[in-house]
């Protein structure tokens, strides 16, 4: 852990369902249950500090004092790999709205491409969770956090969400928002010649939705 606003993950379930996901013969079906289970702990761990708010209830037997989430949570996926993680973070959030952002890194320059983005002219939420699987380089994730704070989030109510980051890119997307809240569930330390993180998950999106070449 490099700074006090990137939490990496250690738990031993984290690390056995990435160790599964890393195997190149993992199936489509396998891996997509991977990101899931491990989003599903990334978005419970990122939920910690959460404002509650109280009501009062009724059991069968007597009242009660309950506690809700204050917030309006919002979730953006980075579209494609995204939707991997979406599912697991609606299952906490079923109320949550989703907005897409479509980007993908040029081959040649490694840099960012904006294709798709619907938010509303107005957020009408509190806090938003950033949902990208890989961070390689961390230029995708600069870019949409550029859009989503244009939107008007400010950057202490966004928290992305990291299945697998490389040190460099995680390092890039913390110089570029040093108060940026970000949950990882494991780091690796080398970056290839052409940005992949290396050893890596390959690529997710192939990977999730069975697309990958022979």
């Amino acid at each position: 852990m490099s700074n006090q606003r990137r939490h990496v993950l250690s738990h031993p379930l984290v690390n056995a369902r990435l160790s599964q996901l890393r195997q190149s013969n993992t199936s489509s079906k396998d891996f997509r249950e991977g990101i899931h289970d491990i989003s599903l702990i990334l978005g419970i761990e990122a939920s910690r500090e959460l404002e509650e708010e109280t009501f009062e209830g009724q059991t069968p037997v007597g009242p009660f004092t309950g506690t809700a989430i204050k917030p309006k949570v919002g979730l953006t996926p980075i579209l494609r790999a995204g939707l991997g993680m979406t599912d697991a973070l609606l299952s906490l959030f079923p109320t949550a709205p989703v907005y897409h952002l479509g980007l993908f890194r040029e081959k040649v320059s490694l840099q960012p491409v904006e294709y798709y983005s619907k938010l509303p002219p107005v957020p009408p939420i509190d806090t938003c969770f950033l949902l990208d699987p890989l961070v390689a380089t961390g230029g995708t994730a600069c870019a949409a956090l550029a859009m989503i704070i244009d939107w008007g989030v400010p950057v202490s109510k966004i928290k992305l969400l990291v299945v697998l980051g490389s040190e460099e890119g995680l390092n890039h997307v913390h110089a570029e928002y040093p108060d940026l809240e970000i949950w990882v569930a494991a780091v690796d330390s080398k970056l290839t010649p052409d940005g992949l993180i290396s050893p890596g998950l390959g690529d997710t999106g192939d990977r999730l939705f069975n697309t990958i070449r022979a």
